[in-house]
C-alpha cells in the first residue's frame, strides 16, 4: 500500500502551524465538540488565513522592495 505524499510550500506550511495552533487552542478551551471537528478546523484554516494576508499587507518583505 502506497503512502500518501504532501508537499508543501514554505508559505503554505506557515499558515498549516498557525491553523493547527488555533484548533489545538480551540480544543483546549473545550469550544470542538464530538461531532463538529471540521467545522472548527475550516474556522481555524480561515482565521490563520486571515492573520498570514492582513501580515502580508501590513508588512513590506525583503523582496518586495526590490
Amino acid at each position: 500500500m502506497a503512502r500518501p505524499s504532501l508537499t508543501l510550500h514554505p508559505s503554505e506550511a506557515v499558515v498549516v502551524q498557525a491553523a493547527a495552533v488555533i484548533y489545538a487552542a480551540y480544543i483546549t478551551t473545550g469550544r470542538v465538540v464530538e461531532g463538529r471537528e471540521q467545522e472548527w478546523m475550516q474556522r481555524s484554516i480561515q482565521e490563520a488565513l486571515w492573520i498570514a494576508r492582513t501580515t502580508d499587507d501590513s508588512i513590506q518583505s525583503d523582496d518586495e522592495m526590490r
